[in-house]
């Protein structure tokens, strides 16, 4: 029997070059987005696509109810793929907003790995997928809530891995580093609106500068799907694993660096 794979966020980026990859590679894949419309052309890999927001709970059951349904009570892989960053100075990011980021990063996630858990149990059978980012183990400035949000899914997979794991269920973490999607637009336009004025203008201008550019070196997201698809077909997958520009670079410094050096270093990236 193939194995069947829920990803959200499968409308653009990370998420929809897994859902190709895994299609294309003898699963039964369901797509979950808000933007139906953009995943259209996922149809032609044999993709499945499911409208659903992950910040409303009622979406999120029908969605996994009706996999559930069709596929006599199997998802065997969820990859938690949906997300964005809100950038912005902390005192500038209105608290409305920064409840948001939590929402669809977090709480959408663990809400859906909530539901998706029994028929896993009862199958003895289950890999779980929450993809957080180097920013989940570095926090640098302008960036606080985005970096909450990761920082969080990391602790939470952790704790989850060792509740599921005598259930036959895996837990595992991916920490891409620059990678080319949405998110930097997302990002870049978040930033301006939020601080791109007042006391922390020019530090935020400068930042800006960065993300702008960062598509230029970033990896291609298929980079991150062949991890996926690597780390769930193993037996015994590790709990992280990091790959994408300077992912690996990143977390060797961040592993070896006092925080004040830590602290200079990312003041230097912005001058």
């Amino acid at each position: 029997m193939k194995k069947v794979a829920l990803i959200t966020g499968a409308s653009a980026g990370m998420g929809k070059e897994t859902a190709k990859l895994l299609a294309q590679n003898d699963y039964t894949v369901y797509g979950a987005a808000r933007r139906l419309e953009k995943m259209e052309d996922l149809k032609a890999f044999g993709v499945k696509p499911i409208a659903m927001d992950i910040t409303k709970d009622e979406t999120i059951v029908a969605c996994v109810k009706q996999i559930l349904d069709e596929t006599n009570g199997h998802i065997d892989i969820l990859v938690n793929s949906a997300g964005f960053g809100s950038h912005g100075a902390i005192e500038d990011v209105p608290i409305k907003d920064a409840k948001y980021q939590l929402e669809v990063n977090v709480f959408g996630a663990m809400r859906l790995t909530q539901l998706v858990l029994p028929s896993m149990r009862e199958n003895k059978f289950g890999k779980i997928v929450n993809i957080s980012s180097v920013g989940g183990k570095l926090a640098g400035p302008l960036g606080g809530w985005y970096h909450a949000s990761k920082f969080a899914l990391e602790g939470l997979s952790d704790s989850l891995r060792n509740e599921v794991r005598p259930f036959g269920i895996d837990v595992i973490l991916i920490e891409p580093g620059a990678i080319k999607s949405e998110w930097s637009k997302i990002a870049y336009d978040n930033l301006i609106k939020t601080s791109g004025r007042g006391a922390y203008k020019a530090m935020a201008s400068k930042f800006a500068n960065v993300i702008k550019n960062s598509d230029d070196k970033s990896s291609a997201p298929s980079v991150i799907a062949e991890l996926i698809k690597k780390a769930i077909e193993l037996r015994n997958p590790r709990a992280r694993y990091a790959k994408g520009h300077l992912a690996k670079p990143i977390l060797f410094i961040k592993k070896i660096t006092s925080d004040k050096l830590m602290d200079k270093i990312l003041a230097s990236q912005i001058k």
